[in-house]
């Protein structure tokens, strides 16, 4: 066991409403784990093996990076995001979300779930912005993220961005802490445990995703928010490996992997507690590896997808070197459905020069048209979506080429 049970007791507050049955106190044991700053684990060479796998798939995946790539580094940090947000139960369709993601840029409402899921896809480029430009990681980075991840979820704003000061369970009921299925530390152990994480999350001593398994571990043990841990513990994995070096463009979506077996995440993180370290290094280094292998064949699918798209256009107008037609196709994985507002922001073009360019698109069947209103209008990239729906779900990359021409 890496750490101690705390025994307390719960007191039934009767001015709080609970349904009869939870109408009562109970005693409950908090779990405090062992600090993790000088921790450095001795792996089986089997576990060890598939470290190393790991982290050569991540740099397989950075090996062909370049300037002109940074939109499917978004591209990746949305399906992060969204198989993030799905581990937590939040479920929105890929194609809705991007659709609610347009309307959300020209400043009009969208659902609460979707607002929330792409607030998660802010949290996690602040996060990224943040590992780059921080001397070191500190906690206010992580109320930080955890305040902009949770900017638009309902009823927050009273618990974005600050620690919580009670007591939180996980399973059971949402009363009392009488049947969880784990109870984190008290909320007085928050700020030591955290300062002692964030120094961890700080050294150099360890393998960058031995490092990035043991501090979300940690993290989700310590559990230091009253909601949004998962996403925030999650958005961590991807600082560390920023910081590190080891993912300095791709950060592969992990969540993907995890969110295909929740059950396996969970056994994982209990392995953690219970001090089997190797099986849950184990466990993360594998998922990693199957999302970077993953989105190494989505980077190389939508790198065809947008060469296909260039032929199209070439064999319908052949515009000029130039022109704002091959500057959009650069950025659209980034933005899968498009506006004119959208599409002047991400080309630094002028509003006339991407009007013309996005009617170039839609004339070589690029980009089709969501709307036949003259007001609020948006394109969505032919094929693009569909690309993104299947790394999302873990599946290999059908032809792109099909679709482009689809």
């Amino acid at each position: 066991m890496r750490g101690r049970y705390e025994h307390r007791v719960w007191q039934w507050n009767p001015s709080i409403y609970a349904p009869s049955k939870y109408r009562r106190g109970c005693e409950y044991e908090a779990f405090v784990p062992e600090r993790i700053a000088e921790l450095e684990p001795d792996l089986p060479g089997a576990v060890a093996g598939v470290v190393s796998d790991a982290e050569t798939a991540i740099a397989e995946l950075n090996r062909g990076a370049r300037l002109e790539l940074q939109p499917l580094a978004r591209l990746l940090l949305r399906t992060e995001s969204i198989a993030s947000s799905k581990v937590e139960g939040m479920q929105v369709e890929t194609r809705t979300l991007a659709r609610a993601e347009a309307k959300q840029e020209v400043g009009r409402s969208i659902g609460a779930e979707a607002a929330e899921i792409l607030a998660n896809i802010d949290a996690m480029q602040l996060a990224i912005e943040r590992a780059v430009a921080a001397d070191a990681i500190a906690q206010d980075d992580l109320l930080d993220i955890h305040r902009r991840l949770l900017a638009r979820a309902p009823n927050a704003s009273a618990t974005a961005g600050k620690f919580r000061q009670v007591q939180n369970w996980i399973g059971g009921n949402d009363y009392n802490p009488c049947g969880a299925h784990f109870v984190p530390p008290p909320p007085e152990e928050i700020p030591s445990l955290l300062g002692d994480l964030c120094r961890f999350a700080n050294g150099t001593g360890l393998p960058p995703l031995v490092q990035a398994a043991i501090a979300h571990a940690q993290f989700e043990t310590i559990h230091p928010f009253e909601d949004g841990n998962g996403r925030t513990g999650r958005a961590l994995v991807q600082v560390i490996l920023r910081r590190r070096g080891l993912a300095p463009t791709f950060v592969p979506p992990i969540s993907v992997a995890l969110a295909r077996d929740k059950g396996m995440y969970i056994r994982g993180l209990t392995d953690f507690r219970e001090g089997l370290l190797s099986r849950w290094i184990e466990v993360f280094a594998a998922a990693t590896a199957q999302a970077a292998t993953l989105a190494t064949r989505y980077v190389a699918s939508v790198e065809l997808l947008q060469a296909g798209w260039r032929e199209q256009v070439r064999s319908r107008s052949n515009p000029r070197s130039d022109a704002a037609a091959w500057g959009l196709i650069k950025v659209l994985p980034a933005h899968p459905i498009i506006t004119v507002a959208v599409g002047v922001a991400a080309t630094e073009r002028t509003k006339p020069a991407v009007s013309n360019g996005i009617s170039e698109l839609q004339n070589a069947g690029v980009l089709t048209p969501l709307t036949t209103s003259s007001r609020n209008r948006a394109w969505e990239a032919a094929g693009l979506l569909d690309l993104i729906e299947e790394l999302g779900s873990g599946d290999w990359p059908s032809n792109p080429a099909d679709r482009s021409m689809s």
